[in-house]
């Protein structure tokens, strides 16, 4: 089974010169690409010179575009993608693959308390573990952790789906779920990141943060989200109805308004069903068309 080992990084020259030799000497075999994501320091020299194959960006494209280009390019079976700071450690790697190994078709490596960012992160990702939960049915232990192991074939059937930006953890985990390929989680320790320090914007990215919980509903079952929320209305437009019919003998615009609301979003969430069904859909290969 050949591996690629996939490392987006910007501005990590630092980290890879500590991450890349302990990935080669303990997997001397693996294919190793870099994808320099428009860096301004010696990144790319510091990856090549340590034998990585480096796929090189004039400007900065984001995490998941640097994760597209890496996965496209990979020639292994299997791709392990893991942060360039020197968070993930080498030795983990082969927990990875091991759980691969028995069937799974994605492993992703499950941090702890101690692997969070800051204490709002860590609330924020514990927020989104649980929803995806529910969702999914499954127990997600770290929706958003960017350290896994893939299948490529199956991994590449999604890359549409993919962001640009932070959240190809979350919409590729969710897509995985949706498509009905087994993933597990491997608890690792995570590492004091190296050199320049995290690129989340507290501001900015707590707006993208909000947005991930509903990106979270419509990539795997928005009905799942739209019913509550559409039956919380129905309730509500009830409940008012029936205190001022007792109260007054009337029936209120606000009543007719809160059943509006409610057939609207769950109107909204069953075409949202119909179309993420669309989303998954297989295209058949030029094969298979002939």
């Amino acid at each position: 089974m050949r591996v690629s080992v996939v490392l987006p990084a910007k501005n990590e020259a630092e980290g890879l010169a500590r991450t890349l030799p302990a990935l080669r000497e303990q997997w001397p075999d693996v294919e190793l690409i870099v994808v320099d994501d428009g860096s301004s320091d010696s990144t790319a020299l510091v990856a090549a010179g340590h034998g990585a194959r480096v796929l090189s960006s004039p400007y900065s494209m984001g995490n998941g575009a640097a994760i597209k280009r890496g996965a496209r390019a990979a020639t292994g079976e299997v791709i392990v993608f893991m942060d360039a700071d020197g968070q993930h450690s080498a030795a983990h790697v082969g927990l990875l693959l091991a759980k691969l190994e028995e069937g799974y078709d994605m492993v992703v490596g499950a941090r702890d308390g101690s692997g969070q960012a800051n204490f709002h992160r860590g609330l924020a990702n514990g927020l989104y573990n649980r929803l995806s939960s529910w969702m999914t049915g499954h127990e997600i232990l770290d929706l958003t952790s960017g350290f896994r192991a893939v299948r490529a074939d199956r991994f590449r059937e999604f890359l549409h789906l993919l962001p640009n930006g932070f959240s190809y953890p979350t919409t590729s985990t969710m897509a995985f779920f949706r498509s009905a390929y087994p993933v597990a989680y491997v608890p690792i320790p995570v590492a004091k990141r190296i050199g320049n320090g995290s690129h989340i914007r507290p501001l900015k990215d707590g707006i993208r943060f909000l947005l991930i919980i509903f990106k979270i509903a419509t990539l795997y079952s928005p009905l799942k989200l739209f019913a509550p929320v559409g039956a919380a209305f129905f309730l509500t437009g009830l409940g008012y109805y029936l205190y001022t019919y007792l109260s007054s003998g009337r029936f209120t615009n606000m009543s007719v308004l809160l059943f509006s609301a409610a057939v609207i979003v769950f109107l909204i969430g069953l075409v949202s069903e119909q179309i993420t069904g669309l989303t998954y859909q297989r295209l058949p290969s030029d094969g298979e068309r002939q």
